[in-house]
């Protein structure tokens, strides 16, 4: 799967030739995420969001936030692209970057992968040239699959030759061998050569398994054969070859019908009634089956029993009616439309996208059961995946649109705020707090030197000590005016040795003060810095915010614009591709609508023909008109089904 190929190119680059060395000779090297951004993008890569993943990694890439994986980025979007069914944008990248220094194995899986889906999108010369530029084997499983898509886009092109000598003599799997010989087999038949074909049909037809899609494989074998023995009028080797096809198989209704008309040709219609009878019975929206209804009455003409014969064509030409009414009725519903949003209704809930994704359920609708051929079609498959990724990308653009409203909701709140937050602002720059504070602080700074440079103990001391050291020197200050007698020289005395004890405490504690006094300081000065750094952050955002704001909101207005641009092509895209695929299944209805009413011409003819030759003498009855008249319905009623199946990768 390309998701294996994204996820190698993911876990390393061509640019990593450095650790090459280490590294095994299949595999990237391994390196290290060294950008944030590409870390982000593998994020989403590995929870399974490619389309997440791609979108952030294409802006990444182009933002340049991925500058040290710059060559995996790349890579790795190839991958991503291959796996969204982008084939020229993946082409493009590989094109450049999938060089020698890339290991072979790895190349090889992304040339095949990306040939794979340029075949599915019709590129059958890209294809082409791309599985031919696949250097040495890939794994066997890939290696045998990569035969067939070389076979295959060779027969698509009519170069059938050229697809039996790739196939002729290759041995694999016994699977892919089975693959291998029904391709072979049905390249020569449709180059004309039935019996050469038929070799390799006929061992497919034989093939002894008990796997179901091998099961298929050796019906669709035997039915191809046998329809080309019919076509080559070889209708006994068309019998042996059609009865081996199972009854219960998806390809029983035509086998049924062709071995009818095997013994038809060998003009036993008795034993062609055994088989027709049979599929008469089942589903008659069944091309083969409308074709029984016919079938059935013309073996009872053959058999000369008209009263049956008229019957069962009375009951074909009301069925017939019945049934077209019925495709009527789905035509008009699916003009109506919702047929694809029918379609994608569950698979639309789990948000599927990709080129791997493939449809499994089919809507319970009227119109459903008319269209199982033309839904399960290739085309039709491939249009449906385009609507499918259409609808994923409306659902995300309508997501996206809508976190709009929540950008303009932040920037109308943005600029609400700035308006009332800006008179605020303009009076704390107008008052100069700023350095009004840087100057209280150079006071603080000057007041400190001075008390360092006096060594003023009592300065840094607590409020307690300081108020002390105040009512000490005011005591000394009242003594020096006191007389000098005994009792004074006593107070005298006892306030200079209280003093001395609280100066001892200051001078004590005066280094711890003036340390942490510096250290306040420097503390002060770093939120000053702050505040600086603030009223300088504030004057310019003063300045800056609304013209900010405004190109914020011109960028989302214009990114909106945009949107909606994307969206209306979008939608307009959207709708081209409903009607292409509705008018698909219409004329796919119309078809079928247009058979039934081939064949009720028919029936009405050949019933009106055994009226006729009824309503005639005897001798009329013998007649040449009565029995051409008879004779000719059944001839223009060819075995629909008896067309070559054309031989397509498993």
């Amino acid at each position: 799967m390309a998701v294996a190929i994204a996820a190698a190119l993911a876990s390393g680059s061509a640019a990593a030739a450095t650790a090459a060395v280490a590294a095994p000779s299949d595999k990237l090297p391994v390196t290290h995420v060294r950008d944030l951004s590409y870390g982000d993008a593998l994020f989403y890569f590995y929870q399974g969001e490619s389309f997440e993943a791609l979108t952030r990694l294409g802006a990444y890439s182009e933002w340049g936030r991925v500058p040290s994986h710059e060559a995996e980025a790349q890579l790795l979007l190839g991958g991503l692209y291959l796996e969204l069914g982008l084939h020229n944008e993946a082409g493009e990248r590989f094109e450049k970057l999938l060089t020698q220094d890339v290991p072979l194995a790895v190349r090889n899986r992304a040339w095949f992968y990306l040939a794979k889906v340029w075949y599915v999108r019709g590129y059958d010369q890209r294809a082409e040239e791309t599985v031919r530029r696949l250097a040495g084997q890939l794994p066997p499983v890939l290696e045998s699959e990569r035969m067939h898509l070389l076979s295959n886009v060779l027969m698509r092109q009519g170069r059938f030759a050229e697809a039996a000598a790739v196939l002729d003599g290759w041995q694999g799997p016994q699977d892919w061998a089975a693959f291998a010989r029904f391709n072979l087999g049905a390249a020569l038949i449709r180059d004309n050569q039935l019996h050469a074909g038929a070799r390799y049909l006929d061992a497919v037809g034989m093939l002894q398994t008990r796997d179901p899609e091998l099961l298929a494989l050796r019906d669709r074998a035997n039915l191809t054969l046998g329809i080309a023995y019919l076509q080559a009028s070889e209708p006994a080797n068309a019998k042996s070859v059609l009865q081996r096809v199972r009854l219960d198989g998806s390809y029983a209704n035509r086998a049924l019908l062709g071995v009818g008309w095997a013994e038809a040709e060998l003009n036993d219609p008795r034993a062609a009634l055994t088989p027709w009878l049979e599929l008469r019975d089942r589903n008659l929206r069944d091309a083969a089956v409308q074709e029984a209804w016919l079938a059935v009455p013309y073996a009872f003409t053959k058999l000369e029993a008209p009263a049956q014969a008229a019957e069962y064509y009375e009951a074909a030409v009301l069925a017939f009616a019945e049934e077209r009414t019925r495709i009527e009725q789905s035509i008009e519903r699916i003009r109506g439309g919702g047929l694809l949003d029918g379609i994608l209704e569950k698979e639309a809930a789990g948000g599927s996208y990709g080129w791997f994704w493939q449809l499994k359920d089919l809507p319970d609708a009227p119109e459903s059961r008319y269209l199982y051929e033309v839904l399960a079609s290739h085309d039709f498959q491939e249009g449906l995946k385009n609507y499918r990724d259409l609808v994923y990308l409306e659902q995300m653009l309508a997501r996206w649109s809508s976190d709009f409203d929540a950008y303009r909701s932040m920037i109308d709140t943005r600029q609400q705020a700035f308006a009332e937050r800006l008179p605020r602002a303009d009076e704390l720059l107008a008052r100069g707090s700023a350095e009004t504070l840087g100057q209280q602080r150079d006071a603080i700074e000057s007041r400190l030197n001075a008390v360092d440079a006096a060594r003023d103990v009592a300065a840094l001391g607590s409020a307690e000590q300081r108020d002390q050291w105040a009512r000490i020197l005011r005591a000394e200050q009242a003594l020096e005016e006191a007389p000098h007698d005994e009792q004074t020289e006593a107070l005298r005395e006892r306030l200079r040795l209280v003093k001395g004890a609280l100066y001892w405490r200051l001078d004590e504690n005066y280094r711890a003060a003036m340390f942490g006094q510096r250290r306040a300081l420097r503390e002060v000065d770093g939120l000053l810095r702050e505040t600086q750094d603030s009223w300088q952050r504030l004057g310019r955002a003063r300045a800056s915010v609304p013209t900010n704001t405004a190109e914020f909101g011109l960028r989302v207005d214009a990114a909106r614009q945009r949107l909606e641009a994307i969206q209306q092509r979008l939608a307009a895209a959207k709708l081209r591709q409903n009607q292409y695929l509705a008018e698909v299944a219409i004329q796919a209805l119309d078809a079928q609508k247009q058979r039934l009413g081939t064949y009720q011409v028919q029936a009405r003819f050949a019933l009106a023909a055994i009226y006729d030759r009824a309503a005639m003498p005897a001798p009329r009855e013998a007649g040449q008109s009565g029995s051409a008249a008879v004779d000719a319905g059944p001839r223009t009623v060819e075995p629909a089904a008896a067309a070559p199946i054309e031989g397509g990768a498993p």
